[in-house]
């Protein structure tokens, strides 16, 4: 198996849900497993039901990962880093763009950039922050 680097999104009590939204995104296949099917040693039976692991195969190749942060451990939302998309698809790009930004907030309208690509930046309804740059016509 080839080497990957794979983002891991860390959220409090909602995993599950932005993971579903993420799936209406970019489509794929969502696994989803709770921290109750492994019970932990120490674990909050509280807990059960919060989301440990889940995993999102997008059919394009794209995969990340998501997990809710227990109760035990510190949570610090809207951290320094942000998802970013790139590639030449214009229509693929633009249409998550603009799935990503219902609910959210976009700080940079998806535009012509001075470097010569299509450019913008949002924060999802879930504080995540997502850069999208599409590739220009190279001269």
């Amino acid at each position: 198996m080839t080497t990957q680097l794979n983002p891991y999104i860390g959220f409090k009590d909602n995993a599950r849900e932005a993971m579903e939204f993420y799936k209406t995104v970019f489509g794929g296949e969502l696994e989803i497993h709770t921290f109750g099917e492994y019970q932990m040693p120490g674990q909050d039976p509280a807990e059960n039901d919060k989301v440990m692991h889940a995993m999102l195969t997008a059919e394009n190749g794209m995969v990340f990962m998501a997990a809710d942060t227990p109760n035990a451990m510190s949570y610090n939302a809207g951290s320094s880093i942000s998802m970013s998309l790139s590639g030449d698809n214009d229509e693929e790009l633009t249409g998550y763009f603009n799935k990503l930004a219902e609910g959210g907030s976009v700080a940079i309208p998806l535009e012509a950039a001075p470097w010569g690509d299509k450019f913008g930046m949002l924060t999802d309804k879930f504080d995540i922050k997502w850069m999208v740059n599409i590739a220009g016509k190279k001269a």
